[in-house]
């Protein structure tokens, strides 16, 4: 493998490579689960923050532009840099060292934003926040491609994200309950740093457990092909089916800025419907990691039929059908989340994955970025356009899908 081995699992013989006398699906879950406590409390934090980033900015004296420039510049360089620490995650072996690393920048980010006193310093804070998202995620989830595999990838992946995404429900409850005892935003993000010490230190305590979650992988009947100069035919046309997904998906924001606009949803009830877009999410996440696991990639196209129905729902109809809307547009995120993620880990050789998640990743964001911009735009000069772009873009990627399914991913060169 690339890079120097960092140390056996716990329990196992050693010796550089060596593999434990047994890894089973129990070991591996307790990997998982170990991981998705920290992304559970790491979520409690950041979306917590993020729940109330907006408004705090707009205390300190940031406009509406400086608010929206500060979140797409931090969202992009956040996505850029997943390339750059997915080929170093790779390249060094530190897969913990890099992970770590990014979830302090990630985490300890938001309780300092309790001491800013200027916008400008918040949204440096808010842009380092996303840096050290950036840096963690890549070599996080090559590490979770290796544990998956006795357990089944679609499963290990859906479990880590149902938890992530109850930490996702959890924050903003959290700072809704702090403002609503008439606590500060900084009160708000002081609370924050329990959680955020908390993540760490579960993580320091997996590190410790697993110095070398690589020794988990089972070896596999049809093995990925060796690392070459790039990646597998298969991974390029697989991102290309991943990005029209994600051209084609409205950011939150702008389904919230259309329900204060049109008052289709009381302003205080706006984050309930994003709470339940995120309890379906984890929930999915679940249920999509279970059958991607007995059906293969023919159930993200599946998915993907079910989550483009949001859009005209979301932007069309009045306040139920606006629920159901959400409904489905966090089951679109379920699956993205999990088995879009689950599924590299079966195109891509083992000392090849951070280096893919980082492409993954970063070509996922970027689409993204642009999407938004657009369906923003649209949204300005005409909604059955943007209904249509978001319903059509995400519909082009079902064959693109299909065809991928069709092909024996760890075999194709």
């Amino acid at each position: 493998m690339g890079g120097h081995i960092e140390g056996p699992v716990s329990g196992a013989r050693t010796g550089e490579g060596e593999r434990p006398a047994l890894v089973t699906a129990s070991t591996a879950l307790r990997f998982v689960v170990l991981l998705g406590v920290v992304s559970l409390l790491a979520d409690v934090t950041y979306e917590g923050a993020r729940s109330i980033t907006g408004p705090y900015l707009e205390v300190l004296g940031a406009t509406g532009t400086l608010v929206g420039f500060v979140a797409g510049f931090g969202e992009l360089v956040g996505y850029g840099l997943r390339l750059v620490s997915g080929y170093l995650s790779d390249r060094t072996g530190k897969y913990w060292l890099i992970t770590i690393v990014g979830y302090a920048m990630n985490l300890l980010a938001v309780p300092a934003l309790a001491l800013a006193g200027q916008w400008q310093w918040a949204a440096l804070l808010m842009i380092i926040e996303r840096m050290g998202r950036a840096i963690r995620v890549p070599a996080r989830d090559a590490m979770l491609s290796h544990a998956t595999t006795a357990m089944g990838r679609g499963r290990g992946f859906g479990l880590h994200e149902a938890m992530d995404q109850t930490g996702a429900v959890l924050g903003p409850l959290v700072m809704a309950a702090v403002l609503y005892f008439r606590g500060t935003y900084q009160t708000g993000f002081a609370v924050l740093l329990v959680p955020a010490v908390l993540a760490l230190a579960v993580l320091v305590v997996a590190r410790m457990l697993y110095p070398d979650p690589r020794l988990l992988e089972l070896p596999s009947a049809s093995p990925p092909p060796p690392a070459a100069a790039g990646f597998p035919r298969v991974f390029w046309v697989y991102l290309a089916g991943v990005a029209l997904v994600a051209a084609g998906y409205a950011d939150f924001p702008l389904i919230a800025y259309h329900f204060e606009k049109t008052s289709v949803v009381p302003p205080d009830q706006i984050a309930l419907y994003y709470a339940v877009a995120m309890g379906v999410d984890a929930l999915a996440a679940l249920a999509f990691g279970h059958w991607f696991d007995r059906r293969g990639l023919v159930v993200l196209a599946g998915a993907t039929v079910l989550s483009a129905l949001f859009a005209p729902l979301v932007f069309f109809g009045g306040a139920v059908p606006a629920l159901v809307g959400m409904a489905l547009w966090g089951a679109g995120m379920g699956a993205q989340e999990s088995i879009m993620r689950a599924a590299v880990g079966s195109m891509v050789a083992a000392d090849r994955r951070g280096s893919a998640y980082g492409v993954f990743n970063t070509g996922y964001g970027l689409f993204w970025f642009a999407g938004s911009t657009l369906l923003g735009v649209l949204y300005d000069t005409s909604l059955p356009a943007l209904v249509a772009f978001s319903v059509l873009v995400q519909l082009a990627a079902i064959p693109v899908f299909a065809l991928v399914a069709r092909q024996r991913w760890s075999m194709q060169g």
